[in-house]
């Protein structure tokens, strides 16, 4: 991974769970087999002189599920990976805001299993962030109003260009298009000031270059106007 991104002239790098949960799930997510998976990260990263960034967490329980004790479990499932990141010296871990679909459950929700995990990840100086990456996460303003409730330093958002459908026409599909689209502009908007990274989304180029479905000039001046400066 390190090697790769190097060569395409990258100097910062962001892993991805669940790219990685074949090898750890084997080992029941032992101390060793995380200890093991920051190790090779980190001797990689330093060969080729990047710098680590964060870790994008998958597949570890409903942060915004109504059963609280659920909840609870899924907050203490991130423990490792907050401790990951530490070790790794990123600056945050991505985390989902699944759960419930309603969103008078889902706000009060999201907010107590983010004010877990970011008490948890306070101490270890590491942001713990949401994308919005489908449901009722990919509703900007719901997802500003759990930020702005939460209302901690270092839990903050990702806005992805290319992830503001709400509901799909078939949720297990996702060719089958989206029935409910939030404004994608409007989104990232209200999303930046609350940004500790920005996911650049692209699905596919014209052949001048332009990506076809965002307009890039208009995203990266909203990005701009927000004062971001990070990757």
């Amino acid at each position: 991974f390190a090697e790769k991104a190097h060569g395409w002239g990258f100097t910062g790098l962001e892993y991805v769970s669940q790219l990685y949960n074949k090898e750890l799930e084997a080992a029941g997510y032992s101390e060793e087999a995380m200890n093991s998976f920051v190790a090779r990260s980190n001797a990689e990263a330093e060969k080729y002189g990047l710098t680590n960034l964060i870790i994008m967490i998958d597949g570890q329980g409903d942060l915004a599920t109504s059963d609280a004790d659920e909840r609870k479990s899924a907050v203490e499932n991130h423990y490792k990976w907050v401790d990951a990141a530490e070790a790794m010296g990123c600056h945050s871990i991505r985390v989902n805001l699944s759960g419930s679909t309603d969103p008078a459950e889902w706000v009060p929700n999201a907010v107590d299993g983010l004010t877990q995990l970011a008490t948890y990840a306070k101490d270890k100086n590491i942001n713990v962030i949401v994308e919005n990456h489908g449901g009722l996460s990919s509703d900007a303003a719901l997802l500003a109003k759990v930020m702005s409730t939460v209302n901690m330093e270092n839990c903050g958002t990702l806005p992805d260009f290319g992830n503001f459908c709400i509901k799909r026409n078939v949720p297990s599909d996702y060719s089958k298009g989206c029935a409910e689209m939030y404004d994608m502009y409007k989104g990232v908007e209200e999303l930046m000031p609350y940004a500790k990274a920005v996911s650049a989304k692209s699905h596919n180029f014209d052949e001048a270059g332009n990506e076809t479905e965002i307009d890039y000039g208009k995203m990266l001046q909203i990005v701009k106007k927000a004062g971001y400066s990070g990757f």
